[in-house]
């Protein structure tokens, strides 16, 4: 049924294997969600093509139900500018400086949000998940690799260079193992949902299975599960540690693929943290709530904000 009263921002999470949308209100709520493969094997204009079209069909979709769109928000990967629009440069996908802004504006003649895809799940955690309430979080997504946000009063703080929440890159084993950023012991490459999996296949010579199979192999007395867990909870919370000298957050909101061992990651993790603490004023600890959706609703939030309070119900 439509809903006349009602408006939304449609939102778009562009990840490198599929694009996931929604109408979001403006208090967060998320009405619709539709999917679409990206297929990245297309090439990069092919992919950037799918996004302008996928959105302008969802404009469209959204006006015949009685449900119109005001603005817009993407999510996207690799580094972006968020003052500017422009993606600037994805690996994932292969583009490079692209006008996202000013391209996906004219053709959904809607205002429109570009932002990081890990920026605007930190976003929305800050916003109407578990950052809420906080005055400065961090928001810590632990995937293939490791990203991060610093969020003061829901808004990602990005820095004057637009670089800042690389915590991945923190290193926190020098001399450690290679990153492909060109230092070595970085975060990413031992806290990592990826780094767990890859490092245990390789000491136990077994495919790559997935860090939750090596998180579930701990009941079971692994020993190389045990130390190559281990070392992520210890190496993360080094990282932790220093976050707090330097930032002093009251909240870090962990999330991603290896938040999903809930306990088996959380409690060791608090344990190891307060066991390194000396002066240090410690975060509150918690678990994402909003799962792979929340870049989604994150770039709907991002597009909220450029409504005038007028058009806003």
């Amino acid at each position: 049924m439509s809903d006349p009263e009602q408006r939304y921002a449609l939102a778009l999470d562009v990840g490198g294997t599929g694009i996931k949308a929604g109408l979001v209100a403006a208090d967060g709520t998320l009405r619709r969600t539709w999917r679409r493969a990206t297929r990245i094997e297309r090439g990069p204009q092919a992919v950037i093509d799918t996004i302008a079209d996928f959105a302008a069909e969802l404009v469209e979709e959204a006006a015949a139900d009685g449900t119109p769109v005001v603005a817009a928000g993407f999510a996207l990967p690799g580094i972006i500018n968020e003052q500017t629009g422009v993606g600037v440069f994805s690996a994932t996908v292969g583009w490079r400086d692209v006008p996202f802004g000013e391209l996906l504006g004219k053709r959904l003649a809607v205002p429109v949000a570009i932002g990081h895809d890990v920026r605007a799940g930190g976003v929305a955690e800050a916003r109407i998940g578990a950052g809420r309430g906080s005055a400065r979080s961090i928001f810590l997504p632990l995937g293939t690799s490791i990203g991060g946000a610093i969020m003061i009063d829901g808004v990602p703080n990005l820095g004057p260079h637009g670089m800042g929440g690389e915590f991945g890159h923190i290193v926190v084993r020098p001399g450690g193992l290679p990153c492909g950023c060109g230092l070595h012991g970085c975060l990413a490459q031992y806290s990592s949902a990826g780094a767990v999996a890859a490092r245990y296949a390789q000491a136990a010579g077994t495919p790559n299975a997935g860090a939750l199979d090596v998180a579930a192999r701990l009941a079971t007395g692994d020993p190389i599960a045990r130390r190559i867990w281990d070392e992520a909870v210890d190496a993360l919370a080094d990282a932790l540690l220093t976050t707090a000298a330097l930032l002093d957050p009251d909240r870090v909101v962990v999330g991603g693929g290896l938040a999903e061992a809930g306990e088996a990651l959380m409690v060791p993790l608090a344990e190891a943290l307060a066991g390194k603490a000396t002066y240090h004023v410690l975060p509150e600890l918690v678990t994402a709530e909003l799962g792979d959706l929340a870049g989604c609703l994150g770039a709907g939030l991002l597009a909220w904000d450029l409504v005038p309070q007028d058009l806003a119900p």
